[in-house]
């Protein structure tokens, strides 16, 4: 029986690079062989695409991870530290070994397709622990407290998945208009409590929605991207590329509203001309 610690300790680890991982079915492009379908790699801190690639017809997302890490250690240089985080369905062993030999750290969570990792998880002694961090939120008559709780293990094997360090329970509970809901999340992390202390493990978690908020609900709303009828070789995929740099163009500007941002630019093509080419120094 591994012996388990409360993740609670005074020193603030330091700040890391958070990459979002999540895939997207672009439901008006059909090609031959079935829909199209991306995976793609956003990163949290600059709203940037950093990967994407396109899912083969008849599999899923998690033959194309692999290749979607590759091109974001490409793209970064390294993955010396970076926290990749993902849904349940890559809580997959193979995703968590190259993460780890990439230099990278896995934030995942954990469901039923996971059976046992996720009893095991479940039946840890959540009682006994402390709250690590809460935090509250109220808007559009909703309120909502989410509470973390983490454990870190004394001893190797203590969590049955690779190179997990903390098993981290997060708890919500929603009110809206005076009906309570409460859900449960499991999730395990590869780094150990000196570098993702409970507050860490609260804001990571928020920032695995942020791929889906800040670029797939934008891509569909403000681009109209399902309306899409793209149904020629690599057109869906490109198309996703250049709607992901406009987003990633207009929040390095420091947009918050992509829709807006699209208008101004829409008015003032020019300015948008003579960023790019500004940007690329000429070689004489």
């Amino acid at each position: 029986m591994a012996d388990w610690l409360c993740s609670r300790l005074p020193a603030p680890p330091p700040t890391r690079r958070v990459i979002a991982v999540d895939g997207k079915v672009v439901r008006g492009a059909v090609l031959p062989e079935g829909r199209v379908h991306l995976l793609s790699a956003y990163d949290t801190s600059t709203g940037v695409v950093l990967a994407q690639v396109q899912i083969v017809a008849k599999s899923n997302e998690i033959p194309a991870f692999a290749p979607l890490l590759e091109q974001v250690k490409t793209r970064l240089g390294s993955l010396a530290g970076v926290v990749i985080v993902a849904d349940a369905l890559h809580t997959q062993v193979a995703h968590a070994r190259a993460v780890a030999a990439a230099g990278g750290h896995l934030y995942v969570s954990v469901k039923a397709n996971q059976p046992t990792l996720y009893a095991q998880l479940k039946q840890l002694p959540w009682a006994q622990v402390p709250v690590g961090d809460q935090h509250r939120d109220t808007g559009h008559g909703r309120r909502e407290t989410r509470t973390v709780k983490a454990l870190t293990v004394q001893t190797p094997g203590g969590i049955g998945f690779p190179h997990a360090q903390q098993a981290v329970r997060i708890t919500r509970t929603r009110t809206v208009a005076g009906k309570r809901t409460r859900e449960t999340v499991y999730l395990v992390a590869s780094l150990p409590t000196a570098h993702a202390q409970p507050t860490d493990l609260q804001q990571w978690a928020r920032l695995e929605w942020h791929i889906e908020n800040r670029l797939h609900w934008i891509r569909d709303v403000t681009f109209h991207e399902d309306a899409h009828r793209a149904r020629t070789g690599n057109g869906p995929a490109v198309a996703a590329v250049l709607r992901n740099t406009a987003i990633g163009f207009h929040r390095g500007n420091g947009e918050t509203n992509i829709a807006r941002a699209t208008r101004r630019a829409n008015r003032r093509p020019h300015d948008l001309i003579t960023t790019v080419t500004s940007s690329y120094p000429t070689t004489q």
